[in-house]
């Protein structure tokens, strides 16, 4: 049966997803339908199938049987960033202005003084930390404030103020009608959110929160 977080107009729809990698089957009838306005949490064990679902449902791999609907602007930001460790921080933003089609960098600003990233404009990405690396590897999913949000593990390697701040601007979003999907293995963290979904043995399985 379909799980439904709530009944606002969808900015994603999952519905009978299933994807394997040779006999190993990794989703299995998955059904997600996330609303505007809504912060989903997806957990579960190393190797569940998580990053998949993720990448499944911003079009970076195709199910084997099933459909993906998406509504609107996607930001994506996966569990490992892909930057260029020769380009600065600054060039970075440049060239995804360029990418997103964007007027000015106003809100690349805004996001490098929340994430604490001003002073490293203009470092090259490989002398920069674990931690700064992910930060920009967040801005860049964010910069054109799309309507859809997908966090492959966002806050890795973030200090407990990010952490806080990242938390206090996914609320924000959320509050603005932005659809949010984080994946946590942070217990404390899922309070955060609307509704977590489980996935275990390819399949999700929902509750709600007392946020």
């Amino acid at each position: 049966m379909q799980a439904v977080i709530t009944r606002r107009r969808p900015r994603l729809l999952i519905s009978g997803v299933y994807k394997a990698y040779g006999r190993r089957q990794v989703l299995r009838d998955v059904d997600l339908d996330v609303a505007a306005g809504t912060l989903v949490g997806v957990v579960g064990e190393n190797g569940a199938g998580k990053s998949t679902l993720l990448q499944v449902a911003v079009g970076h791999l195709a199910p084997d049987r099933g459909t993906v609907t998406r509504t609107g602007a996607v930001g994506y930001c996966p569990q490992r960033a892909v930057l260029n460790d020769a380009f600065t921080v600054g060039q970075h933003l440049r060239l995804f202005r360029t990418a997103y089609r964007l007027p000015t960098l106003e809100r690349a600003g805004e996001l490098m003084e929340l994430l604490a990233l001003s002073d490293c404009r203009r470092q090259q990405v490989g002398e920069l930390s674990g931690g700064t690396r992910q930060k920009l590897n967040l801005l860049i999913a964010l910069m054109h404030d799309p309507q859809l949000l997908v966090l492959d593990e966002p806050y890795q390697g973030f200090d407990w103020d990010t952490h806080q701040r990242f938390w206090t601007l996914a609320a924000d979003l959320r509050d603005r009608g932005r659809s949010i999907i984080v994946v946590s293995h942070l217990l404390h963290d899922l309070h955060h959110f609307d509704a977590i979904a489980h996935l275990r043995q390819g399949r999700l399985h929902f509750e709600e929160t007392l946020r």
